[in-house]
């Protein structure tokens, strides 16, 4: 019974986590308009 209990509680916390983030949004900003500049080794 207490894993049941345990199982419930955690859902419910998740659940909460879920629609608190939910309810804020993402944080506003925006991409870099500059690409990644990576290098690639070369082939021996």
């Amino acid at each position: 019974m207490r894993a049941l209990i345990a199982a419930a509680t955690g859902l419910a916390v998740a659940l909460a986590l879920v629609l608190t983030v939910t309810a804020i949004g993402s944080p506003a900003g925006k991409t870099s308009p500059k690409p990644l500049l990576t290098t690639i080794p070369e082939h021996p």
